[in-house]
């Protein structure tokens, strides 16, 4: 199968220059759509074309399908790749793409229909062997007495959760019985105005889980294979801050055991591409949640450990050929942190946009990063506040950990306020050190 020719980068800052970085070492030529906002952005400096598809806001421009699909067509684009947040888990926008002739550089729009609705995920899973959270199985229903009984078998507290929910947004925890039913009745509502569907399940709330997320990479045409797994434990309002791999103090057997069966869903529902399927970690035991249909924030931290491009790999994947490697191809080695630096008041965390009057990138042996930053760049506020992310590479946890609080005192960002100091006392937090904090710790350590 020949590789796609040319490729619409349909998204903007760092994940676009990162796709623009894969598709040049392929010799891809590029295609960077952005709004009239973002004209100084680096990839569409880089670019061999650019196209502006409409103003500031992102409703007007990132998510406007007719403004991407009218850009591919006079450009000739062979494939459109969107990056993650925006479109890149858009049923919707996966098929349209496909239905106009164009590639689209992820699952098939039916396999993101699937698994971006939770209860049809869960059961999916259920049936793959993944292990899952103790639950509902499926929507709670009028029946206020077998809501009760389902809570009762569960143990309370129970979440409830929006099926078509995501982001922190569309849940609620409930510690009693006399609360519940009311709980599901508001989440309903909350959801029908929120994400168009009132379905609502129900799950065991977990008191102090750790989050952790495996990496897949699948052809669709039956070979499926893992990159291990990640810690994305540190959060700020179900947003995450820092992340690790591999996530430190799990059994080897239990890793393992818990990645194939990841693999073994994949094959099953003939998925295609990169995805993450996300797992809350509690007592030696794994909780399947969600997966993401798309390449993560976070991934550089997995293709430092296994020194495989995983956006390489979409694009190969993408243009019909099957996998590169087997899963015995694939080897571990060391370990990776990731801090993403955001554009924000380090204290309150209201977002800083404006003019980048100097930026210095850190440097040395084991480090990368992935930044759309340069000198005299302006941060516009329009969009996620993400300006960079720091990566450091070690043969140990320490020794990455180690480069990482030097690449933090290295790095310099003028004109606007940054999270880094947030990060560098991350680096420095004891309880961080040792390895294993929960998804709380972070939002307890900033109330103290």
């Amino acid at each position: 199968m020949p590789m796609l020719e040319k490729v619409l980068i349909a998204n903007r800052g760092e994940i676009a220059l990162r796709v623009l970085r894969a598709c040049k070492e392929l010799d891809i030529r590029t295609v960077a759509v952005h709004s009239q906002a973002d004209r100084e952005l680096m990839h569409v400096r880089l670019a061999d074309e650019s196209v502006c598809i409409g103003p500031a806001p992102s409703t007007e421009s990132y998510l406007n399908v007719p403004a991407i699909i009218s850009a591919a067509e006079v450009t000739n684009a062979s494939g459109i790749h969107p990056g993650y947040g925006f479109l890149a888990e858009n049923a919707d926008f996966a098929d349209q793409v496909e239905k106009s002739g164009f590639t689209f550089i992820g699952p098939t729009a039916d396999t993101i229909r699937l698994m971006g609705d939770k209860v049809s995920a869960i059961e999916a899973m259920r049936k793959s062997g993944v292990p899952t959270v103790p639950g509902s199985n499926g929507p709670l229903t009028d029946d206020n007495e077998r809501t009760l009984e389902v809570a009762r078998s569960i143990g309370f507290p129970v979440i409830v959760k929006a099926a078509a929910g995501g982001g922190g947004r569309g849940m609620r925890v409930v510690h009693n019985e006399a609360a519940l039913i009311n709980s599901v009745q508001v989440t309903q509502s909350e959801a029908a105005a929120a994400f168009g569907s009132d379905v609502v399940y129900l799950e065991k709330f977990l008191q102090k889980p750790r989050h952790v997320e495996i990496q897949v990479i699948a052809d669709g045409q039956g070979n499926a294979i893992h990159l291990g797994d990640r810690d994305c434990s540190l959060q700020r309002r179900h947003q995450k801050v820092l992340e690790e791999a591999p996530a430190p103090g799990i059994p080897d057997d239990l890793r393992n055991q818990v990645a194939e069966a990841c693999v073994n869903a994949c094959i099953e529902i003939g998925y295609r591409g990169a995805g993450t399927f996300e797992f809350l970690y509690e007592d030696g035991g794994f909780y399947f949640i969600e997966m993401n249909t798309r390449v993560q924030v976070e991934h550089p931290v997995t293709e430092m450990i296994t020194g495989i491009d995983i956006v390489k790999e979409q694009l190969r994947v993408a243009s019909g050929m099957p996998l590169s490697f087997a899963q015995e191809d694939v080897n571990f080695h060391g370990h990776a942190f990731e801090c993403r630096i955001n554009a924000e008041d380090p204290q309150n965390f209201l977002p800083s946009p404006g003019k980048v009057t100097t930026f210095h990138a850190p440097g040395g042996l084991g480090i990368r990063v992935d930044s759309h930053l340069y000198d005299g760049y302006t941060v516009p506020p329009f969009y996620d506040s993400l300006i960079a992310k720091i990566i450091s590479f070690g043969e140990s946890r320490q020794v990455a950990l180690a480069r990482m609080r030097q690449a933090l005192d290295e790095l310099v960002v003028e004109g606007i306020r940054t999270n880094t100091p947030l990060h560098r006392e991350l680096v420095l937090d004891r309880a961080f050190q040792a390895g294993g904090v929960s998804i709380h710790y972070l939002e307890s350590k900033l109330e103290d």
